[in-house]
């Protein structure tokens, strides 16, 4: 498998008020995707922008037809349970704020070996780009924002 590093700068303010910036470099499987920035409604990886909610594999990234959390239903989880044999970790970005996730939810998951992770989605996206650098069976559902 072929690896690639991923280049992060991070720009830090220290307590005396010096401004410094530090590289942060991750190495991930070659056209993995790293989410790179979000915001304003939109998830961008490298040069690709992908407006609006999304689905993202190692892999693969598709638009999720979900605005809010009070639009998904055990259905809007089915791309997800069609890859259970490649994800063990559903990491779901639910907008601003982590709200309770239905049971209903954990359990049409679980049959498939996937645990659901809710977090609001700029943990998810931090958190999707150290498991796929970890080379991890994750896959992430994120609410756009």
């Amino acid at each position: 498998m072929k690896s690639r590093l991923s280049r992060e700068q991070l720009y830090l303010t220290t307590a005396n008020g010096a401004n410094m910036s530090i590289e942060v470099s991750t190495l991930v499987a070659e056209g993995s995707k790293i989410v790179t920035s979000y915001g304003d409604g939109v998830f961008r990886f490298g040069e690709e922008s992908i407006p609006g909610s999304i689905l993202l594999f190692p892999e693969a990234v598709y638009s999720w037809d979900v605005k809010a959390v009070d639009d998904i239903t055990v259905d809007s989880f089915a791309p997800i349970i069609e890859a259970a044999d490649t994800v063990e970790i559903l990491l779901l970005g639910m907008g601003n704020r982590l709200t309770r996730v239905p049971m209903e939810w954990r359990q049409a998951l679980k049959p498939h070996g996937i645990v659901i992770e809710p977090m609001d989605t700029g943990a998810a996206c931090r958190t999707y780009n150290v498991l796929v650098s970890e080379a991890r069976r994750v896959a992430a559902a994120m609410i756009a924002v």
